[in-house]
């Protein structure tokens, strides 16, 4: 095959597109402003929460439920996976998920956010803080918009989760005759 194949000639190339033989100069940078710096905005603003911390009288459920929900005795009426979620889209999917629980009559629901640790060079030993959503999720449930409908919540047991997941025990809804 290698006899029959002759080499591309580049001299004819050259020739045919008649490039020359030194590149053009580059263009010159335009001058740099004067005066002060401009400082542009982030990309996306920093999330802000309205929620208040400081709501820890009714935060845990109560020790015979809790044992009630590990054991199975009483079904959990509604899951929602967080995990994976950026801060905002999970803010907005916990409340949408609350207030469409809370308006069918549910009372139990378990909120997965996952652990979110974080390793330090990849030691387990090691944890240098918990994950954002995990942190962020009592937050959330004191929210004036969430906090009326909420009851109590607590880290979930193994079995459902543990440590990355949350019990949360909605306020029983007024029944109209």
């Amino acid at each position: 095959m290698a006899q029959t194949v002759s080499p591309l000639q580049r001299t004819r190339i050259r020739q045919r597109l008649k490039l020359s033989e030194e590149p053009l100069p580059l263009p010159k940078a335009p001058p740099a402003p004067r005066g002060k710096p401009v400082k542009l905005p982030p990309v996306m603003p920093a999330y802000q929460s309205a929620g208040k911390p400081g709501r820890q009288a009714n935060q845990a459920i109560e020790p015979k439920l809790k044992r009630k929900l590990t054991r199975g005795h009483i079904d959990i009426d509604g899951t929602i996976d967080l995990h994976g979620m950026r801060q905002i889209e999970a803010h907005a999917a916990l409340t949408r998920f609350i207030h469409a629980r809370a308006g069918r009559g549910d009372r139990t629901l378990l909120v997965i956010t996952g652990k979110g640790l974080k390793k330090v060079d990849g030691d387990a030993a090691v944890i240098v803080e918990r994950g954002v959503l995990r942190s962020m999720l009592p937050i959330w449930l004191s929210e004036p918009g969430l906090a009326p409908l909420i009851a109590g919540w607590d880290v979930a047991a193994q079995g459902h989760g543990g440590d990355g997941a949350f019990y949360v025990r909605l306020r029983r809804t007024e029944r109209r005759v």
